[in-house]
């Protein structure tokens, strides 16, 4: 059987844990926590880098950040994982949902000022399968409407955007290590921050709502309650295991690249045929092969090539059902304008396997299985 996905594993990561173990520090902010958020920043550039427990509490981080108050509207894609609502929603605030463009999966850039009112605080784009969303348009119309863009990076690190790091253009950025991302310490995550006003804030945040990072930087002598917080602070023994991989990323990185070529360079016949569609990424976009994805011709296509797949011992799955169809999404949140792309591209979509550890060999027989499929 070829799973779908296979968490990464480099073979150091039980030599760092038990390290922890040893050195008696399992616990947050030890000496794995600081190496990952140090390689972070010198890769990507950002001002700082906090690690978390999950992306899901780094967006929930970023909302306390910019203030996200009861009543005010965020402007997000409807196709995306519900934790990009709910950092949102469990504030008060409202999700509007806007359309997103069929190539890339992502929000439409060109759909976002109409969305835009009185109400608005934010713009989170999700750069969805590590394809970067138009930045340079939402930036600017960030700036004119002087709202915050907390970046839903998770499936991002190692892609760039015009050579920009993603979830280092907006004011705040969010990484996911779960074990289906790239680079993985089971749950966690990272917020990555821009600008050194909201730093001191973000630790006080992270630390149950102390000033204990202060403390453990010799800064203060005692720490102590100075404001509200949660236990946003994974233990050091899960970031052990994500620094074994950090330290081979761009090994890992070239391992998937290479399978996401092969997919496209053994696939593209089927789509010339138009039989498929495959991905896209635009020129100005890096991606990170976080995953590779076909479109069929509608969902009775796919639900049929998952199951044929299935008996080929090949494991695809499709990917988010659009959240302003969900319950809580009608609940808490609306679709701003027509539902012209969302639901219908959401519908096509398929999951091909993608992991550190997947073959070339792998992938040349899951495209055979593809040709049988259509011949």
């Amino acid at each position: 059987m070829i799973h779908f996905n296979v968490p990464p594993y480099t073979g150091k990561e039980m030599e760092y844990i038990k390290e922890c173990v040893e050195n008696q520090k399992i616990c947050g902010d030890g000496a794995y926590t600081r190496k990952c958020n140090e390689w972070i920043e010198k890769k990507t550039g950002t001002f700082k880098c906090l690690l978390t427990t999950s992306c899901t509490h780094a967006l929930e981080m970023a909302a306390l950040l910019a203030d996200i108050q009861p009543g005010d509207e965020v402007i997000m894609p409807a196709f995306t994982f519900v934790s990009t609502a709910d950092a949102f929603v469990m504030r008060g605030a409202v999700p509007v949902f806007v359309d997103i463009r069929p190539d890339t999966m992502n929000i439409d850039e060109n759909l976002i000022e109409a969305a835009i009112t009185e109400k608005t605080k934010a713009i989170v784009p999700v750069h969805y399968a590590g394809v970067a969303c138009e930045m340079e348009k939402i930036m600017q119309l960030a700036k004119k409407y002087n709202l915050y863009v907390i970046e839903d990076a998770a499936q991002g690190i190692m892609s760039t955007y015009k050579g920009k790091a993603l979830g280092t253009i907006g004011d705040f950025g969010c990484f996911s290590f779960h074990e289906t991302k790239n680079y993985s310490m089971g749950e966690g995550g990272a917020l990555l921050i821009q600008k050194e006003e909201y730093v001191e804030d973000a630790e006080i945040i992270r630390e149950k709502g102390t000033n204990r990072s202060k403390f453990y930087r010799g800064q203060i002598d005692k720490y102590t309650w100075v404001n509200f917080g949660s236990s946003y602070l994974p233990s050091d023994m899960n970031a052990a295991y994500l620094y074994a991989q950090l330290e081979m990323a761009e090994e890992i990185n070239d391992s998937r690249l290479a399978c996401w070529n092969r997919y496209y360079e053994k696939l593209k016949p089927l789509a010339e045929a138009g039989k498929i569609e495959l991905p896209v990424v635009p020129k100005e976009c890096v991606h990170n092969a976080h995953m590779f994805y076909i479109k069929t011709g509608d969902i009775e296509e796919r639900t049929k090539i998952i199951d044929f797949l299935k008996k080929k011992e090949v494991m695809s799955v499709f990917h988010y059902i659009p959240l302003h169809t969900a319950p809580a999404g009608k609940k808490y949140g609306r679709f701003h304008g027509e539902d012209k792309f969302t639901t219908r591209e959401s519908e096509r979509l398929t999951r091909l396997p993608m992991f550190y550890g997947l073959t070339l060999e792998q992938v040349d027989y899951i495209c055979e299985q593809m040709y049988s499929f259509y011949k």
